[in-house]
């Protein structure tokens, strides 16, 4: 035998020696020592170690272009391994701790770039202990408590750069008081919950100045007060008073109440509109920027013309001309009226 044939005899040898060594099962049928397994085009899928018929040691998985996407290091055979996920990059994107298929203890999500995008708890797969989640620039940017998939217990979370919000969660709902604060660390809004609902008193602010001063009972609104300022001074006035407002100057505006008395006031449409709320009032005429409440809207007639007029109560000593979205709206409106007699 020349020396070509025997290097050959001697690799097939190591091949077919290689070969029976992996993909075994013993006499019961248990998977053991080395596996790999591939797809239909020999691309590999898997390859790890068992020892009857568990996972044992390190377990790869495979991407179909080779590179490594989950790696699980086993503590316990086929049972509790630490686990790392990876894009096709080989970025880390993931790293936890399995027990029996279920996530178990802290698990840690990344973004591509390494960042740190979330710290959480879990307790057999279901989310138990504390969640962090952070911004792009390494800031916290929520933190949550959490008891049998639930947020349970205090929970607060960044609102833009420096603003943030709070309440304490029971089973998954707010449960007292809620606070917000803006950038400038000032108090912009605050409520009371009960089982999940508003419930009570809940306010808004704008530079520390109260704005909004709702009431609720069980989740329904009993009340809305807002703040006009007019000449004489600061008044809070219920939405349920406010027939329609219209601008009076570039920054000024005009509020007519339900009982036709007319405010004078310093806001702008654009400001009172963002306090009334968009569920009880809407914009009648876009161009002219009047804002008309739902309840004062009695339909449409026309004028002299022809043309289609908003009708009001109480009536507006100058016509308003809906364009088409209001005029979708007033017979949306009235269509659920009919629809409730």
């Amino acid at each position: 035998m020349n020396i070509k044939s025997l290097i050959l005899a001697v690799t097939c040898i190591a091949f077919l020696g290689s070969a029976v060594a992996q993909n075994q099962v013993d006499k019961q049928g248990r998977k053991r020592g080395h596996w790999i397994r591939t797809d239909k085009d020999g691309s590999k899928i898997w390859e790890g170690n068992f020892r009857i018929g568990l996972e044992v040691d390190t377990f790869n998985y495979f991407y179909p272009n080779g590179t490594l996407r989950i790696r699980n290091v086993y503590t316990t055979p086929g049972k509790i391994c630490n686990h790392e996920a990876y894009d096709e990059q080989g970025h880390l994107l993931a790293q936890g701790r399995y027990n029996q298929k279920n996530r178990d203890g802290e698990w840690k999500i990344f973004h591509e770039t390494g960042r740190l995008v979330k710290i959480a708890h879990y307790k057999m797969g279901v989310r138990d202990g504390q969640e962090v989640i952070f911004t792009s620039a390494g800031d916290t940017a929520e933190v949550s408590n959490w008891t049998d998939n639930h947020r349970n217990g205090r929970w607060w979370k960044r609102v833009g750069k420096n603003g943030s919000i709070s309440a304490t969660y029971v089973k998954g709902v707010i449960e007292g008081r809620m606070v917000e604060y803006d950038e400038e660390g000032k108090l912009c809004r605050e409520g009371n919950y009960k089982h999940g609902e508003k419930d009570g008193a809940y306010r808004f602010y704008e530079g520390g100045v109260l704005t909004v001063d709702e009431n609720w009972t069980d989740g329904v609104l009993s009340d809305r007060k807002v703040l006009l300022t007019t000449k004489s001074g600061k008044e809070y006035v219920s939405v349920f008073a406010i027939a329609y407002f219209y601008p009076r100057a570039s920054t000024r505006s005009s509020v007519t109440k339900m009982d036709g008395k007319v405010l004078a006031c310093e806001e702008t449409v654009e400001d009172i509109y963002s306090r009334v709320g968009m569920d009880q009032f809407i914009t009648a005429d876009r161009k002219n920027r009047i804002v008309a409440a739902k309840s004062c809207i009695q339909g449409f007639t026309k004028d002299s013309e022809g043309r289609d007029i908003l009708k009001l109560d109480p009536v507006p000593a100058f016509s308003i001309f809906p364009d088409e979205e209001c005029m979708k709206m007033v017979k949306s409106l009235q269509r659920v009226d009919e629809l409730d007699q």
